[in-house]
C-alpha cells in the first residue's frame, strides 16, 4: 500500500520552499475513548489555538485555491495549506469562526453523494453518524470566501474500484458540485489518501488543478500537483510538534524513524492514534 501513494517527482509544481499542507476532518468534542476514527475529531479550542498560533508567528493559512501560486513558484512567503475532509457541518460551525477571525482560508473536500447526509462511509466500522452540510451550508461557507473541493461521490477506496468506477466517482464528483454551486471546482482529495498513478490521471484528465493525498510531509519542488503529500492532525497531538511539522523539516524526520522501526505497519491505519493514521 505504502508503495500506491508514494509521491512521484515531475516538472509540475515548483514551490520555492517547502510547504505543509494540513488534513483536518472534525472540529467538535470528541466522542468516548474507543469511538472508531475519535483521533479525527478536534476539539475545537485546540483548532483555534493551533491555527491562532501559527498567525501569530507570522503564518497565513490558505485553501488550495489560494495556495496555488505558491505551489506554482509564483509566490513566496510564510504560508501553510488548510483543508477538511468530508464536509462535516461541525466545521461550518466551529471551524468557519476560527478562519474568518484569523483572514484565512480553507478548503472542504465534499462527497457530492451525501450533499446534506452523514459519514456514511464510516458506519460499517461502528463510527457514530455525523451530519454533512447542505446545499446551504456549502453556500455560506463559499460566502465566507471558503473553497469547495471534492472528495469522490460516494468517498471510495479508489485502489478497491475498477477503472470505470474510478473514472466516474472522480469526475463525477466534480460534475455534482459545480452543478449545484454553480462554482469550479478546482481541488480534488483522494479518500482515505489511497491512490495509483491512473488515478492521478485520471484527476489530471477530469480538469482538477490539484489533488492531494496524505503522504506526510511537506511539499516540495518536483512534487506533483495530481499527487501532493498533507500531514493529517489529530486529536493528541501536541502544539509544539504540531508547530514543528508545519513550519520544519519535523515531520520528514518523524517519518524516517517511524518506518525504520520494526513494528511499523505503514500508511492509513484506521482509526489510528500513530503518525500513519488513517485519512479519512
Amino acid at each position: 500500500m505504502q508503495n500506491e501513494v508514494r509521491q512521484t517527482r515531475g516538472a509540475t509544481a515548483r514551490p520555492s520552499c517547502p510547504v505543509a499542507v494540513l488534513s483536518y476532518h472534525q472540529t467538535a468534542t470528541p466522542p468516548r475513548r474507543g469511538t472508531p476514527v475519535r483521533s479525527l475529531v478536534l476539539p475545537p479550542w485546540r483548532f483555534a489555538l493551533q491555527l491562532r498560533t501559527l498567525k501569530l508567528l507570522g503564518w497565513q493559512g490558505l485553501s488550495m485555491r489560494d495556495l496555488e501560486p505558491y505551489l506554482h513558484g509564483e509566490k513566496t512567503g510564510k504560508v501553510f495549506g488548510i483543508t477538511l475532509d468530508d464536509g462535516y457541518l461541525n466545521n461550518l460551525e466551529n471551524a468557519l469562526p476560527v478562519l474568518r477571525e484569523l483572514g484565512f482560508t480553507a478548503t472542504a473536500f465534499i462527497v457530492s453523494g451525501q450533499v446534506g447526509g452523514t459519514n456514511a462511509w464510516d458506519h460499517p466500522v461502528g463510527a457514530p453518524a455525523v451530519p454533512l452540510m447542505d446545499v446551504d451550508d456549502l453556500r455560506t461557507w463559499l460566502d465566507a470566501g471558503m473553497e469547495i473541493g471534492a472528495h469522490t461521490r460516494n468517498h471510495v477506496n479508489l485502489c478497491a474500484t475498477d477503472e470505470v468506477v474510478a473514472r466516474e466517482e472522480i469526475a463525477g464528483s466534480k460534475h455534482d458540485l459545480e452543478q449545484l454551486l454553480g462554482i469550479e471546482v478546482r481541488s480534488f482529495c483522494y479518500p482515505y489518501g489511497e491512490h495509483r498513478a491512473e488515478h492521478a490521471d485520471m484527476v489530471r484528465q477530469a480538469g482538477y488543478a490539484t489533488a492531494t493525498a496524505i503522504v506526510s510531509s511537506r511539499t516540495r519542488a518536483g512534487d506533483d500537483l495530481m499527487r501532493l503529500p498533507r500531514i493529517s492532525v489529530h486529536l493528541y497531538d501536541k502544539l509544539p510538534s504540531f508547530l514543528a511539522r508545519v513550519t520544519t523539516d519535523y515531520e520528514d524526520w518523524r517519518m524516517r524513524q517511524w518506518n525504520t522501526q520494526p513494528t511499523s505497519r505503514g500508511y492509513y491505519l484506521l482509526g489510528g492514534e500513530g503518525p500513519h493514521a488513517s485519512a479519512h
